[in-house]
C-alpha cells in the first residue's frame, strides 16, 4: 500500500514548461503553460477575495472550451506580474452572461493560456489550473461554492459539499 500524500506540503508536478513556481505561507504563483507569464498572488484575505468557486456559466464555457471552470478572485492591488505582462493580449467584450459590464480576458500571446479576467470593480478572476502548487487546489484554493448552476449540463453532478447559486452573483464584483 502506498504511503499517504502529505497535501500540506507544496507539490509542483511537471505541468507546462516553467519550473520556477513557488508557494509560501500566504502567497503563491500562477504561470501560463509555456512559462512566459507568471503572476504572484495572496492565498488569504484581504487580497484573496471571497475564496474559490466553480462556474457553470456559458461565458466560462466558451472562453475556456470547458464545461465549467474553477476560479478565484484576487484584488488588483494584491496581484503582481512577475514576468510576461507584455506577453499578455487582451480581449474585451460587454455581452457577458446576465450583465452589460465589460469583461477583459488576458491570454498569453505565446501559448494561449487564459490567465485571468477583469471586470470593472478592481479585482481579477484567475483560473485555478494556472496555479503552480497543485496542492493549493485542494487546500487554500479549494472551491467553496458553485455559481450559475442553472447552466450546468445534466451529466455533471453538483459538487458534494459546495453551496450553489443559480445566478452569477459573486460577492460585490
Amino acid at each position: 500500500m502506498a504511503a499517504p500524500i502529505d497535501k500540506s506540503e507544496p507539490y509542483f508536478p511537471v505541468a507546462g514548461c516553467a519550473r520556477d513556481g513557488w508557494s509560501k505561507e500566504d502567497s503563491a504563483t500562477a504561470t501560463c503553460y509555456c512559462g512566459a507569464v507568471q503572476l504572484a498572488f495572496p492565498t488569504k484575505a484581504p487580497g484573496l477575495y471571497s475564496g474559490a468557486f466553480t462556474c457553470h456559466c456559458t461565458d466560462c464555457r466558451k472562453i475556456t472550451a470547458l464545461m465549467f471552470t474553477s476560479t478565484f478572485t484576487i484584488l488588483d492591488t494584491h496581484l503582481t506580474h512577475i514576468r510576461g505582462r507584455e506577453n499578455l493580449t487582451a480581449f474585451a467584450q460587454s455581452q457577458t452572461t446576465n450583465s452589460s459590464r465589460t469583461m477583459t480576458n488576458y491570454f498569453c500571446k505565446t501559448c494561449g493560456t487564459l490567465m485571468y479576467r477583469v471586470g470593472t470593480k478592481g479585482a481579477s478572476i484567475l483560473r485555478l489550473g494556472t496555479v503552480d502548487d497543485f496542492h493549493l487546489h485542494e487546500a487554500k484554493l479549494k472551491p467553496n461554492r458553485e455559481i450559475w448552476t442553472k447552466d450546468r449540463v445534466g451529466w455533471v453532478s453538483p459538487i458534494e459539499g459546495l453551496s450553489s447559486l443559480r445566478s452569477r452573483v459573486v460577492g460585490r464584483l
